[in-house]
Order: C-alpha cells, then structure tokens, then sequence
C-alpha cells in the first residue's frame, strides 16, 4: 500500500512491487522489540517499506516525517538542529528530541544524530505517542525505528546517481554478500552529496546555504553457530554546509540591500511569520562542519525459551557553527556594531543494553532488560567582533586576539551525563481476541557540569550536580473480534531529561529583560490517554487507522535566543494541554493504482505559564493546528521490459505559532510533489524525475520570537537514475 511498509519478508527489490498488490500479505513491525503484524500492535504507527521509501524519494528524515499525520519538523540553524514536533510534543534547540531513535536495533543517545542522510534503508516505523516505557527518556513523543538493509548470503548491491536543482550531485552504492557462505556476511554502502545551495547571497556573491554530506555504513553478520548471531556496525558522516541563514525583519534595509533607511534604520515593530526573504546581504556565509562516528555490537543469543540481546554502542559527534551575530540581513559596520557568532560541541557517550525476550509461542509474551548510557559533552557559545577576514574556529578556550574575529564573550561547559534504566513488558491473551499488556520502565539520570575557567560570565570553574529519574509505565487494552479489527486504548507516561543551560545565561538574560531563564532546566513530564482502531477490508485491500488522543504536558521545553551573547536557553512552560486525534487510509485501488490519505488535529493550550501569565489559554508553540497527507501512485507495464512509474504527494501544514505569546502565526501551507519514471518491470533499473514544492510556495521553515526568519527551500527538480545488481 502507498505510504505503508511493504512486508519484512519482502527483500527481492524486483518482487516489492507486487508484494505491495498482494492482499495476502501482512505488513510486519518490530515496535515492541518482536514481529508482530501492524494490525496486531496497539500502538499508532504508520510504516514505510522498502519500496515505498524508494517510490517517495526518502533521503532524508523529513521525508518521510512529510508523509505522516501529526508530525512536523522545522529545519533551520545547522545539521545538527532540528524542530520536530509529534503530537504537539516539541523539540527546539539545544534540547533532548521527544522521540527515541533506534537503529538496527541500537537508541540513538544524541539529538545531533537525527538529521542524517538515510540510504540502504529497509523499513522506518514511526511510533506515536509516549513509548518511554519500551525505549526510555525523551521518548515522550514516541519512536522511530530505521531497519537498514541486511547482509546477504548472494552477492548484490546498488549504484544510483542523481542531479537537480542548486547544482546538486548525488553518488550513492552499497554491495553485500558473504565471506564464509552462511556464516560471515557483509554488507557496505556510501552516498555522497554536493549542492552549492538555493539562496543567492548578494555581497558575497555566493550561494548563502551550501551543502555537502559523506556517509558511509558497513555490517559484518557473524553466525558461529545456528543460535548465535552478532553483527558489527560501523558508520560516520562527514557534512560541510551553510548556517544561519536567518533574515532579521527588524532591520530596514535600503534598495541596495547593503545599506539601512537612514530616516527608520529598526522597526522594532516588525515581526511576521508569513514574511519571507530568499536573497541574502551577510557578510559571513554561515558555516556548519559536522562529523560522526558510530560504532556498535549487537548479539542475539537464542535459547529456545528466549532470546538474549546485548548491545554495546560508542558514538562521537563534533560539530562547529559559525555565522554573523549582527545583523544576519545586512553587510559589515552598516549598524555600527558588526559581530559573529559561533558555537562548539563536541560529544562522547557509550551505551550498554541487555536483553531477554521470550521467544515460546503462547499466550504470554514478555521482555526484561537494563540500559547504561555514559555520555560527555562539551559545548561553547561565543560572540566576536567581525573584522570582515572570516570566522575564526574558536572551540574550549576563547581567542580574543584572533584577527578574524576577537572574542567577546565565551560560554563553555562540560557536561557528564549518566543514566540507569531498569525496564520489561508482559502482553498476555485474556482471551484469544483481547490482549492486555503492561510496560513499565525506571530511569535515573545523573548530570554534572563543569564551567569553563573561561567563561565570561555566571561562575568560572564552578560545578553544578542534578538528578532526574521517573517511573514510567504504559497499559493497554486490545480487542480483536476479527483479524481486520482492532480496538485498542493505551495510558503511558513518560519524561524529557533535565539538563543545564550554559553557565550565566540567566544573569545574561535577565540583564536584557527575558524573564524565567533559569542555569537549571526541569525535567519535562508527560501523561496520555489514547484510544485508536485499527481496520482492513476490501479483502485487506482498504486499511484505516484513527486514534485520539488526550496528553498533559509540565514543563514543556521552549527556546528563547539571548543575542547578546549568542546564547540559545531552555525555559519550561508549566504546564500544557494536547487533545487530537489523526487517521491514515490507504487503499489499493485497481490495476497498480493506490492511494492514501491521512489528517491530522492537535488542539495545543498553555494552561500555566509563571513567566508570562498573560499567555495562558494560548496556543503552545511549535505546534501545527492540522496537517493533512495526500497521495496518488500508479505502476504498471508497458512492455515486456519497460514498465511507468507516476506519484503525486500532497501536504498541507495548518497554521502554526513559534512563541507562548503567539506574537504572530505562519499561515497555512500546501506542498506539492510529483514524480514521473521508467523502470525495469524485473526491478534492475529505474531513471525518475522529480519535483518537490512544486509550485514553489514560499514559506519560512522557521521563525525566532524577534524577527528571525528563516526561508524553506524553493521548488527543487531532480533527475534519479538507479541500478540493481
């Protein structure tokens, strides 16, 4: 089905197509650590195969966030920061994501990782709602699974080239097959990604966001014996793009663009969200560097009764953005004061997961397990003069006789953060068509942070301890009267972790007036009802989800931007209410013609907020009011060996605020995407084109209480050509 996962078992790229057609197929998710059939899962997940992430073009993780109801994402700053919102759960910057990441069987400990490029993908699963009872903190908002493509005991691969807009090249393969047939197997892949960007930047003459990605993942299978399997994965990515690429409204700038009104240089006034600049006057050209290790060892152990599971995972992450401070819009001295702005992160964490999940058929399914995490990050904020030479690299000291660009305040910390968790899960047949199950989980986080002897304000060298922790279970009730319906309620809880803010930014915000920014930021706590129903008919040809939904939210994390020292803070909204619900049709029609349709409705509301009372009973921010997802696709022969392929995907984001004073809203936006190919009817080649935003809306992915906007990208065109060998 168009927009659903293909079945596991479908792993012949030449049978995907009609595997999809095949009523008699189940689609198959792990969400609950096990197979089990979609239908079967009280869980709202909406889940994409492998064919289905080749027909819709997913390359990246808001490609397939656009094709499901109730989640957005806001793509801005850097690669490494991202806005995803799932049910009006948020995330903004410099906090934890509300959602946990798993791949190939490995949690993601690091937000930074999310926004990656995605290829040899095999299945994604997007969960919906508080999974923190199976997957652990943060994953309030719900879970995404990326199952990547696995070794083979046959030799085959892929080779795909692409070409498109903002002269962007795209190299991408992968080869798998054995070393020691039936015991040691390999699989590879590489993509490789050029762009010199969309957006004209007038005063440099250049484009203001570049963007260059080298990704590369290997998987060694060993099976020693025949319950025994261990698999080593290995990854990086290496990205090097723009930053930054924010338009500050304020600013009054001439017809020239490099010079301000003289008679009204600020209107402090202005301030839209629907207010949109694709040309560009800074004198810097922002700068994002980005590299990514990741290294992990997975063992299954099967033991008849059960199957043991250890996951050992080491990641690093290094990223380092830089760009102008004043005023992102105009060139240097034009306001008088010209600065730069940069941050620094540099991140460690190694992780250990165990295990037991009982593999007996019967009426009783469970799981137990333990999880240590041990990360380290570091992470700088400073401000600079800007000399009009650059941006100087500035990482755990500041440099102020730099003749780039002078530092003029440097905050920087070391955080250690450490967490403990405790989980299981029991799902049991009452009877043969009601399921009752039962997760519960308990994490303990313990975070220290150690100030920089450097920092140019709050307390040099001090250190700061805090602990968080939460019980968090989920139950839930499912009724099967057949196999096609499904009938489920659920209540979870979950939380966000706790974390610091950088040493002094609340003596630095306070001394510009923004009240509630605390060094400390609380844990974010989350409560959910859900009922949802599952249907297939048509002979499984039809299939409906619906759920609805009823979360309260405390400390909900937003972000305020401190400009004068370049500082991005966490401050918690008291206490926030989401009530909505979302459904998902998807049909096969007739004769290689498919369809899907899904709507999505969160009605967010700020029922305490102690710094502004006054934005009580206000929409919270971050969150779309609506989304609706479209889509028509239709395949078929047209000769014995040339088959068509056509797709059109349709999504619309309902208005949206940024702020709990809901300053100004981004009104609605429509999106549409085509895609036209030929392809071999076996399944070896396809040559598509593509074109997304087609008819080139123009929108802001982002807006910054203040005026800072940031444009989304225009109509991009791409020409796909791919291999199967």
């Amino acid at each position: 089905m168009l927009g659903a996962a293909a079945p596991a078992w479908s792993q012949d790229p030449a049978q995907a197509p009609q595997a999809a057609a095949d009523e008699d197929q189940e689609i198959v998710v792990t969400a609950r650590y096990r197979e089990e059939r979609l239908q079967d899962v009280p869980i709202a997940v909406t889940a994409f195969g492998e064919q289905q992430i080749r027909d819709a073009r997913i390359d990246q993780v808001g490609d397939f966030i656009g094709l499901t109801p109730n989640v957005t994402i806001a793509q801005s700053e850097s690669s490494g920061l991202s806005a995803i919102s799932i049910r009006g759960i948020t995330q903004v910057r410099n906090s934890e994501a509300p959602v946990a990441v798993v791949v190939d069987g490995v949690l993601q400990n690091n937000p930074r990782q999310f926004a990656q490029e995605l290829f040899d993908v095999e299945r994604i699963e997007v969960l919906r709602g508080p999974q923190g009872a199976l997957y652990g903190r943060n994953a309030t908002g719900g879970a995404i699974i990326v199952t990547t493509r696995q070794p083979t005991n046959a030799f085959e691969g892929h080779v795909r080239a692409a070409y498109g807009t903002g002269d962007e090249y795209l190299l991408e393969g992968s080869a798998s097959g054995a070393l020691v047939a039936d015991r040691l197997l390999f699989r590879i892949g590489a993509r490789y990604v050029d762009r010199e960007g969309y957006f004209d930047n007038i005063f440099v003459g250049d484009e203001q966001d570049p963007y260059r990605d080298f990704s590369a993942s290997a998987l060694l299978r060993w099976l020693p014996t025949d319950t025994v399997t261990i698999d080593l994965r290995g990854s990086l990515s290496r990205t090097r793009g723009g930053a930054l690429a924010f338009w500050y409204q304020p600013a009054n700038l001439a017809a020239d663009g490099v010079s301000l009104d003289p008679a009204n240089p600020f209107d402090f006034t202005r301030g839209d969200a629907d207010e949109v600049r694709r040309t560009f006057y800074s004198t810097n050209i922002g700068r994002d560097d980005r590299e990514i290790e990741d290294l992990s060892l997975k063992v299954d152990w099967e033991l008849g009764f059960a199957t043991l599971t250890s996951i050992s995972a080491y990641n690093r992450l290094e990223e380092f953005v830089a760009g102008d401070q004043v005023p992102y819009t105009a060139s240097r001295n034009i306001f008088g004061l010209d600065g730069t702005q940069t941050q620094y992160i540099d991140i460690e964490a190694f992780s250990q997961e165990l295990r037991l999940t009982s593999s007996a058929p019967g009426p009783l399914r469970w799981m137990v397990g333990a999880y240590y995490l041990d990360a380290d990050r570091f992470i700088s904020s400073t401000t600079g003069f800007d000399s009009g030479t650059g941006i100087a690299r500035v990482e755990r000291a500041p440099r102020p006789a730099t003749a780039d660009n002078p530092t003029l305040s440097f905050f920087g910390d070391d955080n250690r953060n450490r967490n403990y968790a405790v989980f299981g899960n029991l799902a049991y047949d009452i009877l043969p068509q009601l399921e009752a199950s039962l997760a519960l989980r308990y994490d303990k986080e313990k975070r220290r942070q150690d100030v920089s002897p450097f920092n140019t304000g709050g307390t040099p060298g001090g250190v700061n301890r805090a602990e968080f922790d939460k019980w968090q279970p989920r139950a839930s009730l499912s009724y099967r009267p057949t196999d096609d319906v499904n009938l489920y309620v659920t209540y979870g809880e979950g939380f966000r972790s706790g974390q610091f803010n950088q040493n002094g930014t609340a003596a630095a915000a306070a001394a510009v007036g923004i009240a509630g920014v605390s060094d400390l930021v609380p844990q974010e706590n989350t409560r959910t009802w859900e009922v949802g129903t599952k249907l297939q008919f048509a002979r499984r040809r039809v299939r409906i989800d619906a759920a609805a939904f009823d979360t309260e939210v405390t400390n909900q994390q937003y972000f305020v931007f401190i400009g004068a020292i370049g500082a991005q803070v966490l401050v918690p909204i008291d206490r926030v209410r989401l009530r909505g619900f979302e459904a998902l049709a998807t049909a096969e029609i007739a004769g290689g013609l498919s369809a899907y349709a899904g709507f999505g409705y969160t009605d967010s509301e700020i029922r305490r907020y102690r710094v502004t009372p006054a934005d009580v009973g206000n929409r919270a921010p971050y969150v779309p009011e609506t989304t609706i997802n479209l889509g028509l696709q239709y395949r078929t022969q047209l000769t014995d060996g040339l088959g068509l392929f056509a797709r059109a995907d349709y999504r619309r984001l309902g208005r949206q605020f940024w702020d709990p004073e809901n300053t100004t809203a981004r009104s609605n936006v429509s999106l549409a995407d085509f895609r036209l190919g030929l392809e071999d009817p076996d399944g070896r080649w396809t040559l598509t084109g593509s074109v997304e935003n087609a008819f080139d809306e123009v929108y802001n992915s982002e807006y910054v209480l203040g005026g800072f906007a940031h444009a989304a990208p225009p109509r991009v065109w791409r020409i796909d050509l791919r291999y199967n060998f």
